[in-house]
């Protein structure tokens, strides 16, 4: 298990390469986001192993437990079409710096690739990398 921090790149629109789709899809889907309580936008997609690609919008309830991160969306997307497991997922938001997923969010990326690169990303091109287990170090799975 790696025990690393994730690398921080917090420069404005730094040079870190974002795959342009799933950044364009992550801003996209943000937009439709529902989120009458928080009114924080989240838009994320993945790409997965056979090239297939997933997106999700955060949508808020008045009973919060039965919100949904953007993350669980996409990654729920995924899984309702069969796919079992993505290369990269990209995570947008317009906070600075910019919003990694929650630990709830963590594990079920874990749960389906956790070699997987996460980049979280904003408006500013600011952004946080690495693999979702460095996310995660100590995330549980079956294999576990």
């Amino acid at each position: 298990m790696s025990t690393s921090k994730p690398e921080l790149d917090s420069t404005p629109n730094s040079n870190v390469p974002v795959d342009e789709t799933l950044l364009d899809l992550a801003k996209a889907t943000r937009l439709k986001a529902y989120t009458p309580y928080s009114h924080f936008n989240v838009g994320a997609a993945l790409r997965t192993t056979t090239g297939q690609v997933f997106f999700g919008a955060n949508i808020e309830n008045a009973s919060y437990g039965l919100a949904r991160c953007a993350e669980q969306s996409a990654v729920q997307a995924m899984a309702s079409s069969g796919e079992r497991e993505f290369t990269e997922i990209v995570v947008y938001t317009e906070a600075s710096p910019p919003a990694s997923p929650c630990g709830a969010c963590r594990q079920i990326l874990f749960e389906f690739s956790p070699e997987a690169r996460l980049v979280c990303v904003n408006h500013l091109g600011e952004t946080i990398t690495g693999q979702v287990k460095d996310f995660l170090p100590y995330g549980f799975r079956l294999e576990s």
